[in-house]
This record gives C-alpha cells, sequence and structure tokens, in this order.
C-alpha cells in the first residue's frame, strides 16, 4: 500500500539524518485553516483526508490525534495502515509528547532503561524528534521543546518531502484581483493608519520610531491590502506576506500574477511590492537593523523567526529586538473582525442571496422526495451550487459541503463524493406507517460572493421521524433561539453566552463538544478570530460588528445528527445607568423546520421568536422567487407555529 510505502520512505530519511521521529501537523507557512496540496503532507503519508490532525511517525510506529469531528472519518481512513488514532479530549488519550517519549523509549529498550534522574537536561536527551522549521509556529515549538524535555531534543529541518514524494503536487499561484472600496468599505491607507495607532504602544520602545509588524496570514493580507485570490480552495487569498513598517506596506506575493488594477491602486496606497520568494531573506534584513519586530508567536515559523533574530536555537524565547503582537489575536485580526457598515450590508446582501437559493433547494429536495425520486448526499450539494452559482457575484463556496442523511449527519465535518455517497430516500421507499422510519438530512453549506462569505446549517426530516428525534431536533433549536435573542452588557466575552445555547442539552444530560459560535469573514474566510462563542475561556470582548456563527448541534453516533446554524451580527442595543447593552442582529434567510418540532418544549418566547423570523424569511425572500410555486411552498414551509 503506497501509505506503507511512503511512511517507510520517510523512516529511511530520518535514520540516515539520525533522527528518531518527526512531527508532521495540518500547516502551511501562513497557517491558515485550508491548505494547498502541496502542504498536505500528513493526508499522503495518513490516508487521514480531515482538515485538522496531527501525524507523528517514529522509525517503529505512527499515530494520528484528530478531534471530535473527525473520530469516525478517521477509524475508515486508517483502516489498512499501522496508525494508531488518538482522540483528543478523551479520556485515556496521551498528548503528542507522552506518546512520543513512551513510545521512544520503548522502542530502545536500552535507552529505556537508562537511569536519568542524575543527569542535566542536554545529558540526558537521547531522542532527536524533527519538525518541518517553514510550517510550525515557534510558540508551538517551543511547547514542544518544554514537554519533549529532557528525554528529547526538537530539531528544525528543512522541509524533507521534496525528495520522498515523487508526485508531489506543485505550489500553485492564481490571478491576484483587487476588490474595490465599494465592496471593503475603507482604502488600504486607512486600514495602515488604523494598524499603526494600534501598534502605538508597542513600537514606541524603539525610540528612533523604526519598527516592522509581520503578517503571515493570507486573510489579513488580503484585508489589509483590499485585494483577493484563488490560491487556496474556499478562501479567496493569494500566498502571500505583508511586513508593515513606519514608511508602507511591503507586500511580497506573485507580482506576475496581479491583475493591472490591482498593481495601480497599490501604488496609490504607498505598497511596494516584493516577490514571494523574496520573503525570508527580507526578514533576515530587519536583523540588527536597530527595528522593534512586531510578531505573533502563534502566527510565524520557527523558519521566520530565525530569520529576523540572525541566529538558530540559541536565539531566545523572544529575541532583543522583537516584541509580541500586543492585540489579543491579533492587531489586524481583531481589526478585521470588526465589520463597517459597507461590510455589514454586504453580509445582508450575501444572505439575500444565498437565502434564495437555498429555498429554490429545499423546496426542490422536497419536490423530489414526494414525487418517488431519491436523491444522494452529492447530488443534494451540487444542487445548492447550482442555485448559488445563478448569482453573477458568486465566487464558489465558504467550505467543502457538507450533506449528510442518518447516521452520517452524526459525523460534523462529514463529506460526500460523487463515487461515496448515501442515498436520501424518497417517500415513497420509506414506510409511513412506521413512526420512526424516517431520519434527518443535515445540510451544512455556505458561499463566498464579493460582498460577503455565508454559512448556514439546517436539518430538515425525512419521512417521519420518532418524538426522540423530534426532541433534541427541539432542544438544538431552543439553544439557537435562546443565544439568538441574548442581550448583554459591554465587556461580555463569548464564554458568558455559550450556556445559553447548551443549556436546553444540558437538561437531558446531552452536549456538543464542538464550539457554539465562530467569527466569519467578509469575502474572505468562513472561520476566522479572535472572537468565538464556546465553552473554553477566550479572552476577547464581543464589540459591534463582530460577526459570527451561533451553531448547537447533537450528535448520536451511528444514528443521526442535529445543527441548526444562523450567523449573527453584534450590534448597539441601549445604554443605561449601568452600562452600554448589546443585542445580536440575525443575518441568515432561511427556513427553520417546524414539522418535527415538539411545541411544547419551547416557551411562548421562544415561539414568537420562531414565527418571527420565519415570517421574515418570507416576506424577504418571496418577491425574488420566480414562480408562483416557489412562492407557495415558501409560505408553506414558513407558516405560524401555534403553541
Amino acid at each position: 500500500m503506497y501509505r506503507t510505502s511512503a511512511i517507510q520512505k520517510l523512516r529511511d530519511k530520518l535514520a540516515a539524518q539520525g533522527l528518531h521521529a518527526m512531527i508532521i501537523p495540518t500547516n502551511d507557512p501562513h497557517f491558515g485553516e485550508y491548505t494547498q496540496d502541496y502542504y498536505k503532507v500528513r493526508a499522503w503519508l495518513s490516508g487521514f483526508t480531515g482538515s485538522a490532525g496531527t501525524l507523528v511517525v517514529t522509525l517503529k510506529s505512527a499515530a494520528l490525534w484528530t478531534d471530535s469531528r473527525y473520530f469516525v472519518q478517521a477509524e475508515r481512513e486508517l483502516q489498512g495502515v499501522d496508525i494508531q488514532l488518538m482522540k483528543i479530549k478523551m479520556a485515556g488519550t496521551p498528548t503528542v509528547e507522552e506518546w512520543i517519549k513512551g513510545t521512544l523509549a520503548r522502542e530502545d529498550a536500552s535507552i529505556a532503561e537508562t537511569k536519568v534522574d542524575n543527569c542535566t537536561a542536554a545529558e540526558s536527551a537521547k531522542f532527536s524528534v524533527a519538525i518541518d522549521e517553514s510550517i510550525f509556529s515557534y510558540s508551538e515549538y517551543l511547547s514542544l521543546k518544554a514537554g519533549l524535555a529532557p528525554e528529547c531534543d526538537v530539531v528544525p529541518i528543512d522541509d524533507p518531502f521534496g525528495e520522498i514524494w515523487q508526485d508531489r503536487s506543485p505550489l500553485l499561484f492564481n490571478s491576484i484581483n483587487y476588490l474595490p472600496v465599494g465592496f471593503t468599505g475603507e482604502e488600504t491607507s486607512s486600514k495602515y493608519a488604523g494598524l499603526i495607532e494600534m501598534l502605538s504602544g508597542a513600537v514606541s520602545v524603539a525610540g528612533n520610531g523604526k519598527f516592522a509588524y509581520i503578517v503571515t496570514a493570507c486573510d489579513e493580507v488580503a484585508w489589509l491590502c483590499n485585494m483577493r485570490g484563488s490560491d487556496v480552495e474556499y478562501n479567496p487569498v493569494a500566498q502571500a506576506y505583508a511586513v508593515v513598517t513606519e514608511e508602507c506596506i511591503h507586500l511580497f506575493a506573485e507580482i506576475g500574477r496581479m491583475e493591472q488594477t490591482l498593481k495601480a491602486y497599490l501604488a496609490e496606497q504607498d505598497v511596494a511590492l516584493h516577490g514571494y520568494g523574496e520573503y525570508v531573506a527580507f526578514l533576515k534584513s530587519l536583523s540588527g537593523s536597530g527595528r522593534v519586530v512586531v510578531c505573533s508567536k502563534g502566527k510565524i515559523s520557527v523558519r521566520d523567526f530565525y530569520a529576523l533574530s540572525g541566529g538558530g536555537e540559541n536565539s531566545g524565547d523572544l529575541a532583543a529586538g522583537i516584541v509580541e503582537d500586543p492585540v489579543t489575536g491579533g492587531a489586524i485580526n481583531r481589526m478585521k473582525s470588526v465589520k463597517n457598515e459597507v461590510e455589514l450590508e454586504g453580509f445582508r446582501r450575501a444572505y439575500l442571496y444565498d437565502g434564495v437559493a437555498w429555498c429554490k433547494l429545499l423546496k426542490y429536495i422536497d419536490d423530489s422526495l414526494s414525487n418517488g425520486r431519491s436523491l444522494t448526499e452529492y447530488e443534494i450539494g451540487k444542487k445548492l451550487i447550482e442555485f448559488r452559482s445563478e448569482r453573477i457575484e458568486y465566487r464558489g463556496e465558504s467550505f467543502e459541503p457538507i450533506v449528510a442523511y442518518g447516521a452520517n449527519a452524526a459525523l460534523p465535518h462529514y463529506s460526500a463524493s460523487e463515487e461515496c455517497s448515501d442515498v436520501v430516500p424518497a417517500m415513497s421507499v420509506l414506510d409511513e406507517s412506521v413512526e420512526n422510519d424516517g431520519n434527518f438530512l443535515l445540510m451544512d453549506t455556505g458561499g463566498q460572493y464579493l460582498f460577503g462569505t455565508t454559512d448556514t446549517t439546517r436539518t430538515i426530516p425525512v419521512g417521519r421521524v420518532d418524538d426522540d428525534k423530534k426532541r433534541f431536533y427541539t432542544l438544538v433549536l431552543k439553544g439557537m433561539i435562546d443565544l439568538s435573542m441574548a442581550r448583554f452588557p459591554k465587556g461580555t466575552r463569548g464564554a458568558q453566552l455559550d450556556i445559553l445555547a447548551r443549556g436546553p442539552l444540558f437538561g437531558e444530560g446531552a452536549m456538543y463538544f464542538h464550539g457554539t459560535g465562530h467569527g466569519t469573514g467578509h469575502y474572505l474566510c468562513v472561520h476566522e478570530g479572535p472572537q468565538s462563542i464556546r465553552m473554553e475561556e477566550n479572552p476577547v470582548l464581543l464589540e459591534p460588528g463582530m460577526v459570527m456563527s451561533n451553531e448547537p448541534a447533537i450528535y448520536f453516533n451511528g444514528r443521526y445528527g442535529i445543527r441548526t446554524e444562523n450567523v449573527i451580527g453584534v450590534k448597539e442595543w441601549k445604554e443605561t445607568e449601568f452600562n452600554k447593552f448589546y443585542e445580536f442582529e440575525t443575518f441568515t434567510l432561511v427556513p427553520i423546520a417546524t414539522s418535527c418540532l415538539l411545541v411544547e418544549l419551547l416557551a411562548p418566547i421562544e415561539i414568537e421568536w420562531l414565527n418571527s423570523f420565519n415570517a421574515r424569511v418570507f416576506n424577504t425572500i418571496s418577491p425574488l422567487l420566480e414562480s408562483d410555486e416557489e412562492k407557495k411552498w415558501l409560505a408553506a414551509a414558513t407558516a405560524p407555529v401555534k403553541g
């Protein structure tokens, strides 16, 4: 099998260099959620295609760590290869560092028996663990060094896969386009000025006023320079870096792929253009320049940090002249997370047209299944893309469509393919006399439009579902509604609101393990920070203009899954003698199914919210529908629920 052969080639290379193990994350040098195929080394070695995971290969063993979204998928894709699955946050699962130390000790019995109690850390480090210095952040490197000491040294190396991955995909650079201020709402020069002001406290220590702010995330570069690309699937970004100084923005990208309009715009905005391949050399030129270098240890690679610090292993935690980004989550990321009025209006427009496409899809599903035609999961996802494509401003999906029926819906990030796609049965196939013969169809998809990015999840019943399914459908919806109705004071963090979404499920002794809400980019990455709504503490405060998802869920492995997701934005509500108070605006305009509700579980105010939401969907979307049949279907789908 090719995976076994690939892993053996890696082991041979490690052994030849005196290395005992290698850690392979799901990263590229820009640390985005999605990567080009060129960087999908972990998937090539293991066969596991999920978007999150870490593979460790020793000379004799291998293990893969992933989270609850991918447990079932990983078990399936790791079949036939000797890689142990490690389920993150599950009882008994060792950390990467614990596993490496224990495994390497067992693989070398002589060292396992060696007493190290009276040795220094340097004397007792018996194993060398390799990392690719270009795709490991400096903070990850420091954490690994601490976690693996004293038994192991962490050794940053160049990418070793250029030699052993014979048919590796090339690194792609596509055209880079200008996104006009009519869509972005702010010129690059204005963003630059705002960034300088936000960084003023950190850079003032320079004395001479010289500084360099390092930007590695492609979406941050795209936002700052008002440009978009298509180098990374689902993310409208170009492979690019930026270094912001007191003089200008230095942009590192494939200049030959830039459209002329963008080049002219950037020249007007005092942006200096450099080739993508010139970035590391530019960082080296900053070493010893007297500038204060501002960067985030979590967003800069070991390679790039060493280039900045002018050293390697002995460069220290943060070398002299290098300071941590003073803004939690990153200065540009924080600025980007608070949308201006043009961007917010763009979101409203994006969800309007996305709502039209969704309504057409839901009617198509209803008509097909009712008239005896079964559909595949893959076919449904393609049909929604077809409806979205009717808008000239549509620029593709914002993530891989999740269309999952029955047991597949219990896999939070399930992905159907044309070759492997389950059938959603027509009504004639189901036995309508059997109360529990039906199941749920979960659809989580999003689109990219010139004026905004969308992300919506709807779960609909196919056939008659039993009261157990109805109960959990209602509880998930109840949590989504309760969070949507929240009003909260200035200074609130997402973790303080998370219980509103989870509370109804907690009352049944049930829960989901992923976050409730993630930030959403404006014609950028569908997942962005720094804000979030989740159980884990996040110090970032919710501010007006922040846009995020609201997606409680429940998953029963092997049976069914339910998730209902709207996208919401923080807005001002009112100011009282106590504080300023905020509330949420709901952008999503897709009807919520009501035929599978247990209405008695909803409070009157929740029923009122649901009826008001569905009525707004009808009043907003119906004028844009093309036929009376579509309007009639939508009227029925959004009919009010009686308490």
